[in-house]
């Protein structure tokens, strides 16, 4: 192969992964654990599977501009049909596995997909609910066909079928996938990836190879990313940050990604890898300080003094750390003790003891979570990007980070800040625009190739970007204040007892808060206390369950401002759903849908009956 063809094929994600089946083909490229057995993949097998996928595909008809949908957990064969439809020209369109069957219409009929991928009889019984209205979808296979085998639907096909046809095509043809490849520009769309629709129905942001590879050779550089590091896939491959770790990353250095069994043993599997870079976002890294916690609180009282004196010392040793300041003697010692008595068994039974970058991205999340989580050892650094920007575009590097803030831009990218306060970012990595919508493409990118994030934020002299609010969801007092509702969100979240908060005060003279407890910790603070209960909405009812978050919220006001402080709260009558149309598919909340379904308990507030 000739150097120009190697740059040629290094600027395409298919291509990439060509390059490594010809340089280090019996490498492990991806782990996948089934029946409890951890299985190693090649990248000679990897790209041979991901060939079969496209050979298959365009025996199927499906072509250059066609869209392939995939509707999976993460497993190898999502990747498979990921790359396999990029080498045709198709374009690959992820659905969240969580979503209900008219979410996965609306994606279907809105991308116009000619082939659907899904993981199993779950998943294929949602095809089947809508498919009477899925006229352009020609074929659906299942990776896993069980229990499918009897629908009599003419268009569903079994995974092992689709791969055997596939292999078979190209066994006459070694040199088929190059020979696809070379018809390729890296200019082309190559995905779409559908934004979570917090105030709307989603867009399918349009996004090419150009848009990846060059910003992602520059943030692995960033990071000292490499071969030899590991990657757990968990978080849904259809958003883009996970897109980052199982796709990007590894396809520019060659680290290995591992598949767990399912989303429910990502705590053993996390063990098990020991992965040395991890993404977590703000709920995973909320959700294990608040399992840490109720924990200690069942130990016994040598367990719980040791914790909460080291993990306080912890966090003492590292701000002086963060600061430049001197350690003393006291300081070195107190370290070694907590690590050998407290920190080491955290991060082993977290899974986190070899991992050099835990990262928290995607959203928001409290400083001082990440304040705890830097005083036990695990020194998770935040970083921001979005689907309109095709992953990363600021990243806390392991080695210089900032907290509370989302770190530097990738060197490739420009950022500024406009002058109502928006953050707005240029380069290669925005997107291609929004399918079928040129209205909102035009929107969120100027005359001067500008992508305005609808982000407000800060960039100090150092050039660390600080994000204080969305520009949209800025709430005004009545007294003219200007706050922002996630930053009093997440504060409020960094309780164990609290799982969401929707912070409310837009035009109101004080800030007040609808509050869901999280029902596993607080259940657990009830049981404890021989306090009986039937349902979340019990639970929720009770008076010394109230008088348990108002004491919270009392306490985690004192890091906030006293404009920002709750003064008053309810909480809700039921944990709120993706099904409901409250949480996107990727768990954020829908503050609108909140706001109107609950308007009669936030007025209930204002109107001297809240707390």
């Amino acid at each position: 192969m000739s150097t120009a063809n190697e740059e040629a094929l290094k600027k395409l994600l298919p291509g990439r992964l060509l390059l490594f089946s010809k340089t280090q083909p019996e490498r492990p490229a991806l782990r996948h654990k089934q029946l409890g057995v951890w299985r190693e993949i090649s990248w000679l097998e990897y790209c041979t599977d991901t060939a079969a996928t496209a050979r298959m595909l365009e025996e199927l008809g499906v072509g250059a501009g066609d869209h392939v949908a995939i509707l999976s957990d993460n497993r190898p064969e999502w990747l498979y049909a990921d790359l396999g439809a990029q080498a045709i020209g198709a374009r690959s369109v992820g659905i969240y596995q969580t979503s209900p069957a008219p979410d996965v219409e609306y994606i279907l009929n809105h991308s116009q997909a000619k082939v659907l991928f899904c993981e199993d009889q779950e998943q294929v019984d949602k095809f089947m609910e809508i498919a009477g209205e899925l006229p352009q979808l020609e074929h659906v296979i299942a990776f896993e066909p069980r229990g499918t085998r009897e629908y009599g639907e003419p268009r569903l096909m079994e995974w092992n079928d689709f791969i055997s046809r596939g292999r078979t095509l190209l066994q006459n043809a070694p040199d088929w996938l190059e020979d696809k490849l070379a018809q390729r520009s890296p200019d082309e769309p190559s995905m779409v990836v559908y934004t979570s629709g917090t105030t709307g129905k989603p867009k399918g942001a349009l996004i090419g190879s150009a848009n990846v590879t060059e910003s992602v050779d520059a943030l692995v550089s960033m990071l000292g990313a490499e071969s030899d590091d590991l990657i757990l896939s968990y978080l849904p491959l259809c958003h883009v940050a996970e897109k980052i770790y199982s796709v990007f990353l590894p396809l520019t250095t060659g680290m290995i990604v591992h598949f767990g069994e399912s989303i429910d043993t990502v705590q053993e599997d996390l063990r098990e890898v020991s992965p040395t870079i991890f993404l977590g976002v703000p709920r995973i890294w909320e959700r294990t300080h608040s399992s840490l916690m109720i924990k200690m609180q069942n130990s016994s009282a040598l367990k719980k003094k040791l914790f909460f004196h080291f993990t306080e010392k912890g966090g003492e040793i590292q701000k002086k750390a963060r600061e430049g300041r001197s350690l003393s003697l006291a300081d070195r010692i107190n370290w070694k003790l907590g690590d050998l008595l407290v920190f080491r068994p955290l991060q082993e039974r977290l899974g986190l003891r070899r991992c050099r970058m835990p990262t928290s991205g995607a959203a928001p999340i409290a400083p001082e979570l990440l304040e705890w989580f830097h005083g036990i050892g695990v020194p998770i650094g935040e970083g921001y990007g979005m689907t309109e920007l095709a992953g990363a575009s600021h990243f806390n590097p392991p080695d210089a980070f900032r907290i509370g803030t989302v770190g530097k831009r990738v060197p490739t990218l420009e950022h500024r800040i406009a002058d109502d306060g928006e953050i707005c970012i240029r380069g290669s990595s925005v997107f291609m625009g929004y399918l079928h919508n040129e209205d909102a493409t035009r929107e969120m990118i100027d005359d001067e190739g500008w992508l305005h994030t609808g982000d407000i934020g800060e960039i100090d002299d150092d050039g660390f970007l600080k994000i204080t609010g969305r520009k949209k969801e800025i709430i005004i007092t009545a007294g003219g204040k200007n706050l922002s509702p996630e930053k009093i969100e997440n504060t409020l979240k960094t309780s164990a007892y609290i799982k969401e908060a929707v912070a409310i005060g837009d035009r109101r003279k004080f800030v007040s808060a609808l509050v869901q407890i999280d029902y596993e910790s607080v259940g657990d603070w009830a049981q404890r206390r021989q306090l009986p209960y039937t349902s979340y909405g019990d639970l929720a009812s009770k008076g010394d369950v109230i008088k348990l978050v108002e004491d919270e919220i009392k306490r985690v006001n004192a890091a906030l401002a006293q404009v920002e402080s709750v003064r008053s709260f309810k909480i809700l009558p039921k944990e709120l759903h993706q099904d409901d149309g409250e949480l996107t598919a990727t768990q954020k909340v829908r503050r609108k849908v909140i706001t109107e379904r609950y308007g009669e308990l936030i007025e209930s507030i204002y109107g001297g009956g809240g707390r």
